[in-house]
């Protein structure tokens, strides 16, 4: 089954449970429809019961569904994101320190906010952990965290903790911009497609973490810290808005899957042209047979994926980080499908293997 013919099905099964019984998804399972169904399913729900007088009195401008909400009260437009991690769900103990932990889970909030070309700002931390948690490694934790925070300039200003069987860590965090912040929806047939940086990284990391590969000591270094203190491009988010760039998100659950998740949001599909997907040399060196794949869906690289006019994309280029390029152009079919183009010009339809909590 095609790519396009797996989310079909989803999606009709869906919008048919919606539109016959409101909501209520008689004998369906979270594992039916997968975490971006579910999403869906919640996106709608809340979009449908909430009053258009109430989004203008509370001057709500980005709704659920993009990497962060946003609402501009006074001129300005504030944003809000959360995630979690959970322990042998998104790390085990043995494949990250406390500190590095600390870094990463607020970084992929960071990052959220930095795709939407916004500054951080607050942050709560909310804490499951056993009774049996030492507390040098929880002052670990925090070290990484606030090592990260300063380093972009975002305030840890409180939480909870709770008592848990399993340790997750859950963060809460908002920022701020003054012009019109990037969105996924908004992508046009004709755009070409960019990254804002090398891609791969972090899925290779994981791969060292998990199974035995013989490589450098640069490759080693270089694999770990991507995936374990990944870099959110705040910076590079700022510059898209400030070269007129209106799309982008950031690519935590790969690039190709999350592509996929633009086009749907913009109603578009995409061809991505893998000779130019960019890939750090210490990444093809490792994994010289799988380095693309792992740049198509390993995702956690933190990057930033944008579209728009060809002009406007080149300017912003010259201006990003090294590994910057465009590597693909927006196109006008089913949406959400991602056609991936060989070198020889071979071509074949992306699927989903991504990051899903539920298939």
């Amino acid at each position: 089954m095609s790519f396009s013919e797996f989310y079909e099905r989803k999606f009709l099964v869906l919008l048919s449970a919606l539109v016959t019984s409101r909501y209520n998804l008689p004998n369906m399972l979270i594992k039916d429809l997968g975490e971006f169904g579910t999403i869906e399913v919640i996106n709608q729900l809340i979009s449908s019961s909430r009053s258009k007088e109430m989004d203008s009195v509370q001057h709500l401008v980005i709704d659920s569904g993009d990497d962060s909400a946003g609402w501009s009260p006074h001129g300005t437009t504030e944003l809000i994101t959360t995630d979690t991690v959970v322990e042998d769900i998104h790390f085990t103990s043995e494949s990250i320190s406390w500190h590095d932990l600390g870094w990463k889970v607020l970084a992929s909030n960071i990052s959220d906010i930095a795709s939407m070309g916004a500054y951080p700002s607050y942050a709560v931390v909310t804490l499951g952990l056993p009774p049996e948690t030492e507390i040098n490694d929880i002052t670990e934790l925090y070290t990484g965290m606030l090592s990260i925070a300063n380093k972009y300039q975002v305030s840890i200003i409180g939480g909870d903790m709770v008592r848990s069987t399993q340790i997750f860590i859950s963060i809460t965090l908002t920022g701020t911009t003054s012009k019109e912040p990037l969105l996924r929806s908004t992508a046009n047939a004709g755009d070409v497609i960019a990254v804002t940086g090398y891609l791969g990284g972090s899925a290779g990391g994981l791969r060292l973490i998990q199974q035995s590969v013989n490589v450098s000591q640069a490759s080693q270094d270089y694999l770990l810290t991507a995936h374990r203190m990944p870099t959110p491009q705040v910076e590079s988010g700022r510059v898209l808005v400030d070269c007129d760039i209106r799309t982008a998100m950031d690519i935590s659950d790969g690039l190709a899957d999350d592509l996929s998740k633009l086009c749907l949001a913009s109603e578009v599909s995409a061809t991505i042209y893998l000779n130019k997907v960019p890939t750090h040399s210490l990444v093809k060196s490792s994994f010289p047979e799988t380095y693309i794949e792992l740049a198509l869906y390993g995702g956690e690289d933190y990057e930033l994926l944008f579209t728009g006019n060809i002009t406007a994309v080149n300017e912003a280029i010259q201006l990003l980080p090294e590994g910057a390029c465009i590597i693909g152009e927006i196109t006008d079919s089913t949406p959400g499908v991602i056609s991936l183009v060989g070198e020889d010009g071979s071509e074949r339809v992306a699927t989903r293997q991504g990051w899903d909590h539920f298939t």
